[in-house]
């Protein structure tokens, strides 16, 4: 670019170089600094180059964008308007640097000359992301070499990064042409028509997960050592492939990508309770295990020898500080001993069909869950799992959505082409409509997308149902499993009946809020579900557009509940004495 730049043609100078770093998807929240920005966005929507997406709730937009990047598997970009409304990206910044996802960020801003001058909506917003987010301070005046550069190292870099450009001068066009707002590059080829994806690299989606073909490289292992594999968020086909040439338990997180085939344990978490755990003398993680205390005791243990791979972020799990830390998923030469995989394959049957037991156990049946009346959050968990079929779409929510998943959904059949995922990277509850939304309008082709969110997970994002009208919606499927309030505290320890006095009130915080009522507020279709099999008769169906359906449930014996799986857990591995 040169001085003479005017701020229309630098905001389209950015957007074409976005283009070209395989951008398609651009979620807008509008403001008046970024006007330049929303008309050469609404031409290029128009012309069939970009699709764009405009939300009114930068949060939400910010974590629209994160979705759509995990569902295209494309760095996606969104854009703001100068002041808070950049402030309000940084939860999905956060999320997106822990996950290494390709968000990236254009804050319009106001030239440099008004900074600390007390200008209307002018603050120091360049580098507001801190370590969340590399940050480029853009003027008219940067090289067209040294601009390109950036964008295009921005479009491909792991993670999330700012651009964050100063608009000077007049914003609006003096070209009132729409077709002269927008027009593509001609001189390059289009980098996704050739199916590029995260860093130059061809994406094909196979098993549960998005994947690249698996680096062979990695270190030889030796056979002996009783080994498990921990596959936590984001683990990919790697730690399956692991565990299956070595013959290996996997326990593996419902969001791993890793949940499939014949070395995963349905009920590895609940194992790892047992007398099963002190036989274990190696653990190999990969991705980002978070889900359960078990688990983070494992791979935290100094006597046992753990050796965990960094993630898409460039972190390896080490919560212990143990690890001896690998950039590569290792390999083995063949099939170890199969008496210890066959020892945690028996075992995790046997409690499988324990806990099924139980569930589908009449009222007052003494092997049924303790969640009196209505229905087990474990069984809509359940339906939930098994309607998972191949093409689907899942993104689950954090708390105990996820956690139910990961003790009662069956590993899933490979090569069916699912797509299970969730907001890992630092497990929030924050933006996860938007996020659900994201994914599914990424992944257009799903026979089906499903949300699994918990009721205080819904409201935490509702203004991802905020879409106007003739914007972009998908068939997407939200089930949320009410129980007017935060459930999973009871679970810990502050749920003991010490801190009782206190609990509801700073912990369950109930809300008594109207779904429905709410879901009609803006214009989506709404169910209330209160039988099994009416939920997996819906869970079958292809709606059109979004719909919610709400599943109220009790949150009052989640503590009894997680004892009783306990309990069952202590039945199916009999202790070193004999005893049950």
């Amino acid at each position: 670019m040169t001085g003479d730049a005017t701020a229309p043609e630098l905001a389209l100078r950015v957007l074409q170089q976005l283009w070209l770093g395989g951008v398609r998807d651009v979620v807008l929240a509008p403001g008046s600094r970024s006007a330049p920005f929303a008309l050469a966005l609404d031409a290029a929507d128009r012309a069939g180059d970009l699709r764009l997406h405009v939300r009114v709730d930068e949060r939400s937009a910010g974590f629209l964008a994160l979705g759509l990047t995990t569902g295209s598997r494309r760095p996606v970009a969104v854009v703001t308007t100068s002041g808070t409304a950049v402030g309000n990206l940084l939860p999905a910044v956060m999320e997106a640097h822990h996950t290494g996802r390709r968000v990236v960020v254009v804050s319009a801003d106001r030239p440099d000359r008004l900074r600390g001058t007390g200008a209307n909506q002018t603050t120091d917003q360049a580098g507001i992301f801190g370590t969340f987010a590399p940050c480029h301070d853009l003027t008219a005046a940067l090289a067209s070499e040294d601009l390109d550069a950036v964008v295009s190292q921005a479009c491909s870099r792991r993670g999330p990064t700012q651009l964050n450009v100063q608009l000077d001068g007049d914003l609006l066009p003096s070209d009132t042409d729409p077709h002269a707002w927008w027009h593509r590059p001609d001189d390059l080829h289009d980098p996704a028509a050739a199916g590029v994806g995260r860093s130059g690299v061809t994406v094909t989606v196979t098993g549960v997960e998005a994947s690249v073909s698996v680096r062979t490289d990695g270190e030889l292992l030796p056979l002996g050592p009783r080994t498990v594999v921990v596959a936590g968020d984001d683990a990919g086909p790697a730690a399956r492939l692991l565990a299956q040439a070595a013959d290996w338990p996997l326990v593996a997180e419902p969001t791993s990508g890793a949940r499939v085939g014949r070395q995963a344990l349905r009920t590895g978490r609940l194992l790892l309770t047992t007398d099963l755990r002190g036989d274990v003398e190696r653990v190999v993680v990969v991705g980002h295990p978070t889900l359960s205390r078990p688990v983070t005791s494992l791979i935290s243990d100094p006597s046992v020898e753990v050796l965990s791979v960094r993630g898409r972020d460039g972190v390896a799990t080490d919560p212990g500080r143990i690890a001896r830390v690998l950039d590569v998923v290792p390999r083995v030469e063949g099939p170890d001993a199969p008496a210890w995989f066959d020892a945690w394959q028996s075992a995790d049957a046997r409690l499988s069909t324990l806990i099924d037991s139980g569930l589908a156990a009449p009222q007052g049946d003494p092997a049924r869950p303790p969640v009196g009346e209505g229905v087990s959050p474990l069984a809509v968990a359940a339906v939930v799992g098994a309607a998972v079929a191949a093409d689907t779409t899942l993104v689950v929510g954090s708390s105990n959505p996820v956690r139910d998943l990961d003790v009662v959904a069956t590993p899933w059949t490979p090569h069916e082409h699912r797509f299970v995922v969730g907001n890992r990277g630092l497990a929030g509850i924050d933006g996860m409509v938007s996020t659900a939304v994201g994914v599914a309008l990424g992944r257009p082709r799903a026979a089906r997308s499903i949300a699994y969110l918990g009721d205080l997970t819904f409201l935490h994002d509702t203004n991802g149902l905020l879409v106007g009208p003739g914007e972009r919606r998908p068939d997407l499927t939200v089930v949320v499993l009410s129980d007017d309030g935060g459930a999973i505290f009871s679970t810990l320890e502050q749920g003991d009946r010490r801190y009782a006095s206190a609990f509801e009130r700073v912990f369950s915080t109930p809300h008594g809020t109207d779904l429905a009522a709410l879901c009609a507020a803006h214009h989506t279709a709404y169910e209330r579900v209160d039988d099994l099999d009416r939920l997996a008769a819906a869970l079958a169906e292809s709606p059109t557009g979004t719909r919610v359906l709400e599943v109220p449930v009790s949150r009052a014996d989640r503590r009894h509940e997680a004892a009783w799986l306990r309990d069952l857990a202590r039945q199916a591995v009999p202790t070193r004495d004999g005893r049950p």
